[in-house]
C-alpha cells in the first residue's frame, strides 16, 4: 500500500517547478492499486501539454522516489 503521506512529500518536490510555470498540483487520493489522482491548477489546468507534465514529470519522479505507485492520472472533479 501507497504511503499518501510519502506521495505528498514528493510533490513538495515537484511542486516548485510547476509553480515556476504559473501552475500547481494538488493531490487528490491514492488507491489501494498504486494508483495516484491529482489535479494540476493554475497554468498548467487545460495546458496542451498537461498530459505530457503528468507523465514524463509527475508521474515518473513519484515511481521513482515512493514504491508501489503504479500510475499517475488527473482527478476527475
Amino acid at each position: 500500500m501507497v504511503d499518501k503521506n510519502d506521495v505528498a512529500a514528493v510533490l513538495d518536490l515537484i511542486r516548485p517547478s510547476l509553480q515556476a510555470d504559473g501552475g500547481d498540483v494538488r493531490l487528490v487520493e491514492v488507491s489501494d492499486d498504486g494508483v495516484v489522482s491529482v489535479e494540476l491548477q493554475g497554468a498548467c489546468k487545460g495546458c496542451p501539454m498537461s498530459q505530457m507534465t503528468l507523465a514524463n514529470g509527475v508521474e515518473r519522479i513519484l515511481k521513482e522516489r515512493v514504491p508501489g505507485v503504479t500510475r499517475v492520472v488527473p482527478a476527475d472533479l
